[in-house]
């Protein structure tokens, strides 16, 4: 079990190691090395996701490791809950960030070995705190940094850990 805690709460997660071994490794990595400390729930937009795990408290990117394999074809789907890696354009480009979709968004499902085509890889659940979740999503944004949909009032992920 992984708790999310941030300045509104904590958010309980469960991984699926068995469907995403290489995005939980790679998530837990990034767990077990501190990353995620006091970065920001960056992206907040509502009825679709909040993203976060990558971006401090300026809006400057954190540093990441190596990207890796899209693992979106293991037969999980962005429903409301899951936890997703979040990604450029290229299919296999995920490192750190991820978001936690708040509504079944089936067009980011796997339907392909397509770029178009690939989706996000769902590696986690939310197993307590979806109220939050919900709450986060509902927050004003603005832009900052060049960046949209960005809340006003920061949404700091203070810590990811274990539990």
């Amino acid at each position: 079990m992984i708790r999310i805690t941030t300045n509104k709460g904590p958010i309980d997660v469960e991984l699926n190691e068995e469907l995403a071994p290489k995005s939980c490794a790679n998530f837990l990595s990034y767990v077990e090395s501190g990353h995620y400390s006091n970065t920001l729930f960056h992206r907040c937009i509502p009825g679709f996701m909040v993203q976060g795990g990558g971006m401090d408290e300026t809006m400057q990117q954190k540093p990441t490791s190596a990207a890796i394999e899209n693992e979106a074809d293991n037969g999980l789907l962005n429903e409301t809950g899951s936890i997703a890696m979040a990604r450029t354009g290229d299919p296999h480009s995920a490192t750190s960030q991820f978001f936690i979709n708040v509504n079944d968004n089936t067009f980011l499902n796997h339907t392909g070995k397509t770029p178009d085509a690939w989706g996000y890889c769902v590696f986690a659940k939310v197993t307590a705190g979806m109220d939050l979740v919900m709450e986060i999503s509902m927050t004003p944004t603005g832009n900052m940094n060049g960046h949209g949909d960005v809340p006003i009032e920061a949404v700091i992920i203070e810590k990811i850990e274990k539990i």
